[in-house]
């Protein structure tokens, strides 16, 4: 399946479009997410009517199709890989992420007398007027049209360190692009893992073949699936702008029903989120993943109540100083103790893959097998090692011991690797951390570990890439390395998405900045990634000031985890009857299962009544039901987000 150029550019100027667009659709409009999570709005929304544009195409001219499937998949997954980066994947903090212990700085906090001295002057803006005009913005900005902001833009001031950080974040790219060519072979061939979110964009792509799409769009189920999220999102759509009209709720605050004391205690915060989309994944997904996802979820709030009830009142600040997104419990590092199993779980299942490409690599072997489409086996490995050795000596120049910035990558691309392994093969869109690497470094060596200068880089760099990762780059490479596998002209593909990757930072950094300048930070809804960034260097000014290591609780807990993954690995690899996968106790505490936790209760419960009463017939056939529940979400999801950039606030059908 050759793949034109006309599909590699469409795509490359979408991405491009999408990345240029982001920060003012999010930031200033506080519209929809266009690319937010790991099945993104707006390129989802552009391949629907792409998709349906090609049809009516080839329906009109058979021996001249606009865009093949294939085409199609490679547009969306230009988009895809790179929609991200504009928001939460790295732009939204970036700027505040090295801006905020300069302009913060006070008498009352004493960043200036402890901060400053081990802030390498490279890394970040000195020029105070320039970080004073980021957050009030020019004088006159919003009067400036675009092209004004662009000169008025004290580029000086950012030169060093948007050169610096710029290093640093393309060289981890390039790791992460080498990790997945290393380990694509064992997900997609040795394992043959399913890719639950990829089922819609796969089903729309063979829509162009020379079967009749109006076998898909005409199937009935797929339309009163479509029907559903369609007038519940019309419905609610028009209360948003017009309150006298009807609304049908999709949130339920349920804590109210559960006591405050005894088992049930751990439920009295419980949500119950209506989304009809995630529904329909979960239904795609493994019924023992989507099992294990509100399992794991029930069993993490009995804990809770549990401890309670045998006199375990754990006080929050057992915890120490932490930088997990949501941890907030002692339990909760349970989850540090089940990454670092699972991890090694994950080693030993591509123990034989990985010992082959290292022969190979070695010139042990002599064939280099291309394992990935983009690279040869021999040139992963060496590109992972050469890259990993990169991104060690960055650290070091700037004042990371060597050992220390070995581990501390070491931890960071672990963490990434099992998200990775839990958003795609669950077919989780939305995924959150609980506990960030560093938090894993210091449950196990304290933070003496760090010196002044290693700690504050190894915070700072960890906020950049690797603790926000609901729109982490890695698992969409990997979405698009199982979408473009069989792929020909890889040369071709591979060289698009790298400079799609590398125009798409250059874009993405650019439109938030000048945002920023023109608007000032203070006026934009950028509150989450102001108050995110605060707490990192407060947190590390706590560490520097004050050493404290956590409390025997966390090593307690982390070892429970360790000890419970390992039964869970276990079970699951000798018991063929085992119900639970180890992936549901990875997502246990995450805030993002908060929300989704009653849509996979639903999707599984559907998809095993299906399966026990009518089987796989039966399943065929319903699937197209809970694929019109996604592409009608999205598809009122990505409307009411161009009418969000027309007004001054919009609905939001998707969780942000």
């Amino acid at each position: 399946m050759n793949i034109r150029p006309r599909a590699l550019i469409i795509g490359f100027f979408l991405a491009i479009g999408i990345c240029a667009l982001t920060p003012f659709n999010n930031a200033y409009r506080q519209a929809a997410p266009l690319g937010g999570g790991h099945f993104p709005l707006a390129p989802f929304y552009i391949l629907i009517w792409m998709t349906a544009l090609c049809a009516l195409w080839n329906r009109r001219f058979k021996t001249h199709p606009l865009f093949t499937g294939p085409e199609l998949m490679t547009v969306w997954a230009l988009m895809l890989v790179i929609s991200g980066i504009a928001w939460t994947g790295l732009a939204r903090t970036f700027f505040i992420n090295l801006t905020a212990p300069i302009h913060f700085a006070s008498v009352e906090n004493r960043w200036k007398e402890v901060l400053w001295p081990v802030m390498h002057p490279d890394l970040y803006p000195h020029d105070e007027q320039a970080v004073l005009d980021l957050y009030s913005g020019l004088r006159g900005g919003r009067q400036m049209g675009w092209g004004e902001v662009f000169q008025h833009v004290p580029w000086r001031a950012w030169f060093l360190p948007l050169a610096y950080w710029g290093i640093f974040i393309l060289l981890c790219y390039w790791v992460m692009i080498c990790m997945v060519a290393l380990i694509s072979r064992q997900a997609l061939t040795n394992e043959r893992m399913n890719f639950p979110l990829m089922r819609v964009p796969e089903l729309l792509g063979e829509m162009l073949d020379p079967t009749p799409s109006k076998a898909f769009f005409g199937n009935r189920f797929l339309l009163a699936g479509m029907a559903i999220p369609v007038f519940l999102h019309l419905l609610n759509g028009l209360n948003f702008y017009y309150p006298s009209v009807p609304q049908l709720p999709t949130l339920i605050l349920s804590g109210s029903y559960f006591p405050k004391v005894g088992l049930f205690s751990g439920f009295t915060k419980l949500k119950i989120y209506i989304y009809p989309a995630f529904i329909g994944f979960a239904f795609l997904s493994s019924k023992q993943i989507s099992l294990s996802f509100w399992v794991f979820f029930i069993l993490g709030g009995l804990l809770f109540g549990l401890l309670g009830i045998l006199g375990y009142q754990i006080p929050a600040a057992a915890l120490g100083i932490t930088f997990g997104p949501t941890l907030a419990q002692p339990e909760e590092t349970q989850i540090i103790g089940a990454f670092v199993v699972f991890f090694l779980f994950l080693f030993w299942l591509a123990r034989h893959h990985f010992w082959g490409v290292v022969r190979q690599a070695l010139f042990i072997d002599e064939k280099s097998s291309s394992g990935s489409d983009w690279f040869s086996s021999r040139f992963s490995v060496w590109g992972v090692a050469l890259g990993f050795l990169a991104v060690t000596l960055w650290l070091t120049y700037f004042g990371m011991p060597l050992f220390t910035a070995v581990v501390v990558l070491g931890a960071f691309f672990m963490f990434t690797l099992v998200a990775t392994r839990v958003i795609c093969q669950g077919g989780v869109a939305y995924f959150t951390l609980t506990a960030a690497p560093l938090d894993g470094i210091f449950a196990m060596t304290g933070p003496h570990f760090f010196t002044h200068a290693g700690l504050l880089l190894a915070a700072v760099s960890q906020k950049v890439l690797f603790v926000d990762l609901r729109e982490c780059l890695m698992p969409s490479l990997l979405h698009a390395r199982k979408m473009t596998h069989k792929f020909h002209s890889k040369g071709r593909v591979l060289a698009a998405f790298l400079v799609t990757l590398a125009a798409g930072l250059v874009v993405s950094l650019a439109a938030m900045l000048l945002l920023c300048y023109k608007f000032g930070i203070r006026e934009l809804s950028l509150d989450w990634a102001t108050q995110t960034s605060l707490t990192v260097y407060d947190n590390i000014y706590q560490l520097l000031q004050n050493p404290v290591a956590p409390g025997h609780w966390v090593t307690v807990f982390v070892v429970v985890g360790a000890v419970v993954m390992l039964v869970l690995v276990i079970c699951y690899h000798r018991f063929y009857w085992w119900p639970l996968h180890p992936i549901g106790y990875l997502t246990t505490y995450s805030s993002a299962m908060r929300i989704l936790w009653f849509s996979f209760f639903i999707g599984w419960l559907c998809n095993v009544l299906c399966m026990r009463y009518g089987g796989v017939v039966l399943f065929k056939k319903v699937r197209y039901f809970f694929i019109g529940l996604i592409i009608g979400d999205f598809l009122m999801g990505g409307t009411w987000a161009l009418i969000g950039l027309f007004s001054d606030a919009s609905y939001q059908v998707l969780p942000t």
